[in-house]
């Protein structure tokens, strides 16, 4: 299968992103913020990351009526 040529290469938007963390970091330390700030930063900016780890390794996302009955089906006991 061919890649459109248009796309960024898997490995330049992992480093883009991680060049961008480390940049918000950097610039949340150089403006003297605490500790407790810069690591709230980081944790906003690695947890999509996470989210899309988890979602990226499981199965397929349900359909809207799947969800519908999944809901359903739990309140007609």
């Amino acid at each position: 299968m061919m890649r459109p040529r248009n796309s960024i290469p898997p490995s330049w938007a992992i480093g883009a992103y991680v060049a961008t963390l480390v940049l918000i970091v950097a610039i949340s330390l150089a403006l003297k913020a605490n500790l407790s700030t810069t690591f709230f930063l980081f944790v906003l900016g690695v947890s999509p990351a996470i989210v899309i780890a988890v979602l990226a390794g499981g199965a397929p996302s349900p359909t809207p009526a799947e969800i519908l009955y999944s809901v359903r089906a739990r309140t007609d006991r």
